[in-house]
């Protein structure tokens, strides 16, 4: 865990603020303001769709924040707090500025919302002055007020308020449902149908948009975390409680509006609530001044402090701004300079003053919110940790149900929305990994998903072992040197190997016991090999050996098993062109591979450089019956890779017989049958005159190509193998080749 350098003394809150925060923002602005018009609109069954599919996203988030919050010591800033300490600080911190503005920015949404029940007010001014007052006349001094009530008072008279405008919630509530349905008005127009009768499909995803806003609220209390006396048991009962309770209060609702009034009298009038209520005109202003004054008590409250847990974790590119922010007041800490902060935002989106407009706002930061913290959800169940011991325990499929669902309904709502979002993600990681090199990033998130995933692969792979032999064959190639700083084409032709259709393991080779010294000097050689691969963007796995000998090392890494999930079956060795003495190790084992089954290849490498843009030639005898495959298709998986872009496989077949006809037919017939890159054009005979050597012929034909592949028999290491392996000194660098048992081509 990286450590919050905030030293937040231990709060006194119990769970009952974490619930009246989530209920007072659940059941808040949208519910009095716009589930009646999204119920005209959709009708009853689009409306409950509605509720329905934001709380598969918001009840999955809940389960995962509940989770996460019993799996670790919760401090403040509470949803930051459990994605930072997830993901790593790098992606914590950017979803976290994201989570930040949306709550800030639901303190605006919540004060214009407020400004609504001061409608009768304006109505009222508009007859007696004859000019309409902006909204901002309350707004803004609502919005000092708030702000003189938590930067004079802090949170504990939050929380006093808290409970005093939930009892007047509740009360409102009570009296909706007990009151009366209502005639339709005369003067609205009547629109056909009823609530029940109709569902409108094509303004589905705007409404939810709009609507969406509402079921967030679920998480407010969750940002209490760090005034809270124990958050691993406070944040999981009063979040899920807050959750279920919106999701029965929001049902209820839509259904005593559906039975109460008219499909016109619900889009055209956005307090209808008041008219159904027993004293509504009083009550339903009051109870909607009260949830949205609420609910913006606790976003204001939950806000400051995320800020102050980000800078408080050092995210911010200057030094200064985290000081700044993270700074606290009293010995709770309180966040009071991000406070200050948080108003001037909230008051710039004020100034807006579209309550809609906000809204899609709203929805697409928490929706981004929520979809990660599913994710976390999800890959922790996936990649299981052993460090991940939650004491409330979610299913996977529930997080990856609610991650899923969050991308989609964003894509829904708005695709360009949604692409912009996650750029300003990107854009905002991308400062954040600038400023913060030495913290977790993006490669944490998915490393125990990644563990597990190549777990599972290995093992279903061993598994189908027995099967894939019989229905395909690609390399699994090993090499292991000594010599890997000086002969860098070894380990640009295992690069070529494991490119695209196979996969390759260099072993750097040390000799000597296994020691502290020598297991640090296998370190440090490691580490420098693997900056060397990244340069290159190579596929190749890079490893060490400590070992007595060359050919104990031999035995142990042909007896490794293969990270690739399939057993090895090539083993390379290399040597250099200008030193043939190295061939007494490679012929000392090469009857300890063939014991495996393994296909050899010796690998001669010549003092020219790599002749990229030459050709790779493919040299096969009668007597290569089952190399020649084997030959054929290394020449396919090399020059599959970009280095060979330019380059062709050209196959000569060397003829002392009159077959060479027969076995060029043969040829052209696998090549056909195999679909390989190999042009009839590309297929040469060479007859070897009187005398002359095959390789004489090699030569003759072979001088410039990029890569030489030559066949190889095991007659030949028992019959002065010296003498074949140095014959061809006049040609570059040469692949010798030779197969196990034959390969099926096509």
């Amino acid at each position: 865990m990286e450590p919050n350098n905030i030293e937040r003394q231990s709060g006194g809150l119990d769970t009952a603020p974490v619930f009246f925060t989530a209920i007072s923002a659940i059941l808040g602005a949208i519910l009095f303001l716009r589930l009646g018009y999204a119920t005209g609109m959709l009708g009853f069954f689009g409306a409950i769709l509605i509720i329905i599919v934001g709380h598969l996203i918001t009840i999955p988030t809940a389960f995962a924040i509940s989770e996460l919050a019993t799996n670790t010591r919760v401090e403040g800033g509470g949803e930051y707090f459990i994605m930072s300490r997830s993901f790593g600080l790098k992606i914590g911190s950017t979803i976290g500025v994201t989570l930040y503005f949306s709550q800030v920015i639901s303190v605006a949404f919540y004060i214009i919302a407020f400004t609504e029940s001061f409608v009768p007010f304006f109505d009222w001014w508009k007859g007696f002055a004859g000019f309409e007052l902006p909204r901002q006349v309350v707004s803004i001094p609502a919005l000092i007020g708030l702000a003189y009530i938590m930067l004079r008072r802090g949170t504990g008279s939050g929380i006093k308020t808290l409970y005093i405008v939930n009892i007047i919630l509740f009360l409102s509530l009570l009296l909706f449902f007990v009151g009366k349905p209502i005639d339709p008005s005369e003067n609205l127009t009547r629109l056909p149908g009823n609530n029940f009768g109709f569902f409108n499909k094509n303004d589905f995803f705007i409404l939810f948009a709009i609507c969406f806003p509402a079921f967030t609220g679920m998480t407010a209390g969750v940002g209490l975390s760090g005034d809270l006396k124990n958050p691993g048991k406070s944040i999981p009962i009063g979040t899920l409680a807050g959750t279920f309770t919106g999701l029965i209060v929001y049902l209820l609702v839509v259904w005593k509006l559906s039975v109460s009034a008219s499909q016109a009298d619900l889009i055209e009038d956005q307090l209808i609530m008041s008219r159904i209520a027993i004293w509504g005109p009083v009550i339903i202003p009051i109870g909607l001044a009260a949830c949205t004054f609420s609910s913006a008590i606790g976003s204001i409250m939950v806000a400051p402090r995320t800020l102050q847990a980000i800078a408080g974790d050092k995210i911010f590119p200057f030094r200064r701004i985290n000081y700044f922010l993270s700074r606290g007041k009293g010995k709770n800490k309180e966040p009071f300079n991000a406070s200050v902060v948080s108003f001037v935002i909230a008051l710039i989106f004020i100034i807006l003053g579209d309550i809609n407009t906000v809204a899609e706002i709203i929805s697409m930061f928490f929706l981004i919110t929520y979809g990660s913290l599913c994710l976390i959800s999800f890959l922790n169940h996936f990649g299981s940790p052993p460090s991940y011991r939650p004491r409330f325990k979610s299913k996977w499929y529930f997080s990856l149900a609610g991650f899923l669902l969050s991308v989609w309904v964003m894509f829904m709502i708005n695709p360009l929305y949604t692409v912009l979002s996650y750029g300003i993600i990107v854009v905002i990681y991308l400062i954040v990994e600038q400023y913060n090199k030495g913290k977790k990033g993006l490669v944490n998130i998915f490393k125990g998903a990644l563990f597990q995933l190549n777990r599972r692969l290995q093992v279903f792979m061993q598994k189908r072992h027995s099967s894939m032999d019989s229905e395909e064959w690609r390399p699994a190639a090993i090499c292991i040197s000594p010599r890997s700083f000086e002969r860098e084409k070894v380990l640009e032709l295992m690069k070529w190997i494991s490119y695209q259709h196979g996969f390759g393991t260099y072993f750097h080779f040390i000799e000597g016991y296994f020691s502290k010294q020598t297991y640090n000097e296998s370190k440090e050689i490691l580490y420098e090999l693997i900056n060397q691969a990244k340069d290159s963007e190579s596929t190749l796995y890079i490893d060490t050996m400590i070992s007595p000998s060359y050919t104990s090392a031999i035995a142990q890494v042909i007896q490794a098993p293969s990270i690739s999930g399939m057993e090895n079956n090539m083993v390379v060795f290399e040597y250099d062109k200008n030193h043939p003495e190295e061939l007494k190790r490679i012929l000392e084992n090469i009857n300890l591979a063939k014991a495996g089954d393994f296909d050899i290849c010796i690998f001669a490498g010549s003092p020219h450089p790599i002749r990229h843009r030459n050709d790779i030639h493919v040299w096969i005898r009668e007597t290569d019956e089952k190399n020649t495959n084997l030959m054929i298709l290394l020449g396919y998986i090399i020059i599959a890779h970009p280095d060979w872009k330019k380059s062709h496989i050209k196959i000569f077949i060397i003829s002392a017989t009159s077959k060479s006809e027969d076995t060029q037919e043969e040829l052209k017939g696998r090549i056909a049958a195999g679909r390989l890159p190999i042009t009839l054009a590309n297929i040469e005979i060479v007859t070897l005159a009187p005398g002359q050597t095959i390789s004489g012929a090699v030569e003759i034909h072979s001088k410039n190509a990029g890569l030489t592949l030559i066949g190889f028999r095991e007659e030949i290491i028992r019959h002065d193998p010296v003498k074949f392996f140095t014959d061809f000194k006049e040609i570059g660098d040469i692949l010798f080749v030779n197969s196990s048992k034959s390969k099926d081509i096509s």
